[in-house]
């Protein structure tokens, strides 16, 4: 059978079994977005990011590297999926039409389209968002007018996604929970000889043993000087007596990440070591009390590099304090909807969810990194994961 004889016979006995949430919740979400869609006088948004129809329709799938966008009008959605993407689409999602057309024939996927956006003479796009094909758009806007199209689209949908409801605040707790255990187990292994690539694996298994989904971004294990050296990864090293061992992992579930940092030691921490973990920690502490609705993301940022200050000129840190984080898909957890860094203005409100990286780089040498996902709250930052703030040292290390 092709793949439209699939879908109806597998709707016949599967359709939407997979939901993530209840159709309440996705009810709540799609009206949300339309009322915005009302207000900014736009009648139709057309949406690639995979987290962005994650978000209003639950459909989910690991293969995000294909052509895959949403219709989203005052009273329809429109699913557009390649064949293979078939049975997630009838699984998993919850919308009033799906469009397939043949994996290898994305040429095809423009005339049902354009047939789709007719009616519509204000469409919104996330013009910086996922997804968002060049080609595509081109051929829109040759076939339906460029002045039909807006780039306020994914912005419009930013400011309604970066505060979670209680349905995904559970979610991120469960995150949080599984992510803890990976992070427990890795930790539990590390001892001078062994690889980094030994950590990881360790982590990995605990973290899909615990009930993890496929994760947004794998886990992430270096030691010594490969911390100082932002995103790289573990890759067959051995792990020398007394050298830190950076670790930052992120379970998925139901799509959400709760990610943390945790720093452990091959041995005993030097009291450099420790004085770096006390900066980290101060800087988390100066970043909760600003997580308050109300203050902006560009304050908060001040209040850390304030207490970072003292040491700015000898250790790297990105700049960026924070960042939101909700249901996601490879290669990334970061949600994108919010940055806590200087100049960003946008206030917080409660609810919104953020992971604190909080990694201090000394270039060449080494680094320790700590962090906590964290929800706002009327009285500042409440980490939602659990991490103890200490450099956990090896049991077998001398005095």
């Amino acid at each position: 059978m092709d793949h439209h004889a699939y879908r109806h016979a597998l709707a016949e006995q599967l359709a939407e079994s997979e939901l993530p949430f209840s159709p309440a919740e996705f009810e709540a979400r799609r009206r949300r977005v339309r009322q915005a869609m009302r207000a900014a006088g736009l009648e139709a948004l057309l949406l690639t990011d995979p987290a962005d129809i994650f978000y209003l329709t639950g459909y989910h799938t690991f293969e995000v590297s294909v052509h895959t966008c949403l219709v989203v009008s005052s009273d329809r959605l429109v699913l557009q999926v390649p064949s293979i993407e078939t049975g997630p689409a009838v699984v998993t999602a919850s919308v009033d039409e799906i469009l397939g057309y043949r994996w290898e024939g994305i040429e095809e996927v423009i005339e049902p389209l354009t047939e789709t956006l007719a009616p519509f003479h204000a469409i919104g796009l996330d013009a910086f968002g996922t997804g968002l094909r060049h080609g595509l758009i081109r051929e829109l806007q040759a076939r339906l007018g460029a002045g039909r199209f807006r780039d306020d689209g994914g912005e419009l949908l930013d400011r309604i996604r970066i505060v979670k409801s209680p349905a995904e605040l559970d979610c991120l707790r469960e995150s949080a929970r599984l992510t803890s255990e990976g992070l427990r187990a890795a930790i539990a292994i590390i001892e001078p000889g062994i690889t980094d690539d030994a950590v990881a694996a360790e982590g990995s298994r605990a973290l899909l043993a615990a009930g993890s989904e496929f994760m947004s971004l794998q886990p992430i294990v270096t030691a010594g000087r490969r911390i100082s050296v932002i995103h790289v990864n573990h890759k067959r090293n051995v792990i020398a007596e007394n050298e830190p061992v950076f670790l930052e992992f992120g379970a998925a579930f139901q799509r959400y990440t709760a990610p943390m940092m945790r720093t452990a030691v091959a041995g005993r921490a030097s009291p450099e070591m420790q004085a770096l973990r006390d900066v980290c920690r101060a800087i988390y502490e100066a970043l909760c009390a600003e997580m308050r609705p109300g203050h902006s993301f560009d304050a908060a940022a001040r209040a850390a590099e304030a207490v970072l200050a003292p040491h700015a000129d000898r250790v790297f840190h990105s700049g960026v304090f924070g960042y939101a984080v909700g249901a996601q898909f490879p290669p990334s957890w970061v949600e994108g909807t919010g940055y806590i860094a200087r100049g960003q203005h946008r206030e917080f409100a409660a609810d919104m969810v953020f992971h604190l990286p909080l990694c201090l780089r000394l270039p060449g040498e080494w680094g320790i990194g700590l962090s906590d996902t964290v929800r706002v709250t009327p009285n500042g930052g409440e980490a939602i994961t659990d991490n103890d703030w200490q450099l956990h040292e090896w049991a077998g290390g001398g005095a």
